[in-house]
């Protein structure tokens, strides 16, 4: 059997609902909408840390981000860590990555003992911080440190400072097709596939401006945006941001065509996996002062298309999905073993698990349950603002939020006090805390 190349595009602090394939309204994604109209949609797909570094570690990983020790940002990976790029690499696969990476630099508190202080977010990532990414790299660690919404820069294998021009998404872009040809060259040269993973920062805020930007001129195509059912009219910033965040989700969708049209010229469509997906959403500072770090869906769901050999049909998946499976499906369409790591191999339909444990950082010491019917989430009881950078978990955590996803999909009300769910609150604590005991070795407390 030919084995396929494999394309990866990452968004960053995407909902779900942004895609028409996921029920967004609006003409916003129509590239992704064709992939899934002929490929697999996952509609209950969720990260297991809804915040950067750690959800990047468990997709470069396999591993829950306290496993690996990149529990919060500024942990990079570790030194002897088995990424997604070594094991394909060592199937005979190219490996090449373009944009936003996060997980080289060392900074802060309570760094583990293997990963001293060490800074790359403006500097070039040497060789031995890419995550085992060989062939092609035009990175930065911190994207957002060394560009902005429409200029800026990233460095080449080399080091050497590459200029990104005009719009971000669009500049990454351009790099991506470059390399997508050389990648492609060699793979019809020496039948080698590729991995080439592509990185947007976009539509995540601005740090610096607490927006979003989309490209000059199209959040006036979405300013007809119906709003979601838990941004609540009083709360946040969704009002002034919403548009131009589906404007940067447009721009992605516009680009991701770019790219399979490319392949397509080429002649590789019919042999490359393409998968579609983000690090995690965004609940607009409805949930607390920024935009993720909370145990919403709003912060924990996320989109993931699949379309290529293996994952074909144009349908729906409703078992549970998460970012630790993107490692061992990738291996899997490699041609390699099931790595047997924390997630499982997507080509798999039995199996799934029926919750999904987050571990949530910075904002907390949290820990929280997603069923299919509830949400339950609990913190350390602790009134140090920075607890949550300082310490990857805790012996005892209090229940903080408790959701009925059925009666209650948009999370609007918070049962945590309410008498008559006292039975439910033990047993999801009691299941929380077993959860957390398999993943962390260490049973907490749990009231």
């Amino acid at each position: 059997m030919r084995r396929p190349n494999v394309l990866v595009v990452l968004s960053d602090q995407q909902r779900p609902d942004s895609c028409g394939v996921f029920g967004q309204r609006l003409p916003v994604t129509p590239r992704l909408d064709a992939l899934a109209a002929g490929g697999v949609a996952f509609d209950d797909a969720f990260t297991v840390q809804p915040v950067c570094g750690p959800s990047r570690s468990a997709i470069q990983t396999g591993l829950y981000p306290t496993r690996t020790g990149c529990w919060r940002n500024g942990i990079a990976l570790p030194p002897d860590a088995d990424t997604l790029a070594d094991r394909i690499h060592a199937l005979g696969y190219q490996t090449g990555y373009i944009g936003k990476w996060h997980l080289a630099s060392n900074r802060g508190w309570n760094l583990p003992a293997d990963r001293p202080t060490a800074r790359f977010e403006r500097r070039p990532v040497p060789p031995e911080r890419r995550g085992g990414y060989r062939d092609v790299w035009v990175a930065a660690d911190a994207l957002e440190h060394t560009s902005g919404a429409t200029s800026g820069h990233v460095h080449d294998e080399d080091g050497g400072q590459v200029d990104l021009r005009g719009y971000r998404v669009d500049a990454l872009t351009d790099v991506a097709l470059d390399r997508l040809d050389r990648l492609l060259d060699d793979r019809l040269a020496t039948e080698r596939p590729f991995l080439l993973f592509v990185s947007f920062l976009e539509p995540h805020h601005q740090n610096n401006r607490l927006r979003s930007i989309g490209p000059a001129g199209w959040a006036k195509r979405f300013a007809d945006f119906d709003r979601p059912g838990d941004l609540p009219a009083w709360k946040g910033d969704w009002r002034w941001n919403y548009a131009e965040y589906l404007a940067c989700c447009a721009s992605i969708d516009a680009n991701l065509g770019r790219m399979v049209d490319a392949i397509d010229r080429r002649g590789q469509l019919d042999d490359t996996l393409i998968v579609f997906t983000s690090d995690h959403g965004t609940h607009f500072r409805t949930r607390n002062l920024e935009y993720k770090r909370s145990p919403h869906d709003a912060s924990i769901r996320v989109p993931l298309v699949i379309a290529g050999p293996g994952f074909r049909g144009g349908v729906h998946r409703s078992d549970v999905a998460t970012n630790l499976d993107l490692l061992p499906t990738l291996v899997t369409a490699a041609g390699g073993d099931d790595p047997g790591l924390d997630g499982r191999p997507l080509q798999q339909t039995s199996g799934a698990p029926t919750d999904v444990l987050v571990q949530i950082s910075e904002s907390q010491i949290g820990r929280a349950i997603r069923t299919a019917t509830h949400t339950f989430s609990a913190k350390a009881p602790t009134r140090n603002p920075l607890a949550g950078h300082r310490h990857p978990s805790a012996h005892r955590y209090v229940g903080s939020h408790l959701y009925d996803n059925v009666d209650d999909p948009h999370q609007r009300r918070n049962l945590i006090h309410d008498p008559s769910a006292a039975e439910l609150r033990h047993l999801l604590a009691v299941e929380l805390a077993d959860r957390v005991q398999e993943v962390e070795g260490t049973r907490p407390t749990i009231t």
